[in-house]
């Protein structure tokens, strides 16, 4: 199949520039336009939440935007030249404005309260609204093409002839084990996720002649066990939750595998020095705008809440695009 990531990196284009509009609006390039300022000082003067304040500037900096140094931000030569509205003959940033009214509101808003949209005041009110707009099958179509070139990659590199089955937690159709499936023909799956998901998720499985193979489970992975797998997948599923959440779901994955087993998780990580991938950055300040307490994450932060689990052996490795996964290895 040919890869998604054409079109992905076009509505990440969009928010690309949704990001860079918010900062014009917010004046961040004004205040820094005499020199550098640590992240409180230019979230203050610029208006910021202090909880999305880092996410946002570092994302800024990954845009070639601003640039960093022992935790101060400073403009970068062609923000000084061109978004300073000082610099009146080469000043772009009028025109962005003029030319996008309201397209960066709604970020805009996140950043200046640090409250998630919709209402909802806690990852479980947003999946609730959700499931209940009748936009469940929408929402799983969506998932799976946003997961297609990952659950293709983990499939192809991850040692599968070691394991005899997985679950994916958060399955939404099951596209990252229907793909694992049709690569790997001793294993079976079980997908487990919330009851409005169940008829999409079979659905995609009978589509795929997997159904002797593969199971949905019923359930919420805050209140229920885990179901038991050789390896456990959660992807997409820890950016939209709290650290303490995060932990949480980290720990009873160790408790449902067997010594030896694995437990992987794929997202759009975070470089370690938030530099770099700035689509994980901008990720990350969608989940703050539509998950409360939701928020993207680096590799080194992962491995480090595996360890703390009694995960070892964990690495990171690069998946497709944006998009990366981390393995960790439960001690026999």
């Amino acid at each position: 199949m040919t890869s998604a990531q054409p079109v992905v990196d076009l509505m990440w284009a969009h928010w690309k520039t949704k990001t860079m509009l918010s900062a014009l609006e917010l004046g961040v390039f004004t205040q820094l336009a005499d020199g550098p300022l640590a992240s409180g000082e230019l979230a203050g003067r610029a208006g910021v939440d202090d909880r999305v304040a880092d996410d946002f500037f570092d994302a800024l900096v990954a845009l070639g935007l601003l640039e960093k140094q022992a935790g101060s931000y400073a403009n970068s030569p062609a923000s000084m030249e061109y978004l300073d509205p000082a610099k009146q003959e080469a000043y772009l940033g009028g025109s962005f404005l003029a030319r996008s009214p309201g397209m960066a509101d709604d970020l805009t808003r996140v950043l200046r309260t640090g409250e998630a949209l919709g209402g909802a005041t806690t990852g479980r009110d947003y999946y609730a609204s959700l499931y209940a707009a009748g936009s469940v099958r929408s929402f799983q179509r969506d998932m799976t093409a946003l997961s297609i070139d990952s659950a293709r990659a983990i499939a192809e590199s991850f040692p599968w002839e070691r394991y005899r089955s997985l679950a994916d937690i958060g399955c939404a159709e099951g596209a990252l084990s229907t793909r694992v499936l049709l690569r790997h023909p001793h294993l079976t799956a079980t997908g487990f996720d919330l009851a409005p998901t169940r008829e999409g998720f079979l659905a995609y499985t009978e589509g795929h002649g997997l159904s002797g193979r593969q199971t949905f489970r019923e359930g919420d992975f805050f209140t229920d066990d885990l179901p038991r797998a050789d390896v456990i997948v959660l992807g997409h599923v820890l950016h939209n939750w709290g650290l303490e959440e995060k932990r949480l779901l980290l720990r009873k994955a160790y408790e449902a595998l067997p010594p030896g087993g694995a437990v992987l998780v794929y997202e759009t990580l975070i470089d370690d020095e938030r530099r770099d991938n700035a689509i994980g950055l901008i990720l990350s300040l969608i989940m703050h705008m539509e998950v409360p307490q939701g928020f993207d994450y680096t590799g080194a932060d992962c491995t480090g809440w595996m360890r703390d689990c009694g995960f070892t052996d964990t690495r990171v490795q690069h998946l497709a695009g944006p998009e990366s996964m981390v393995v960790g290895i439960k001690p026999r």
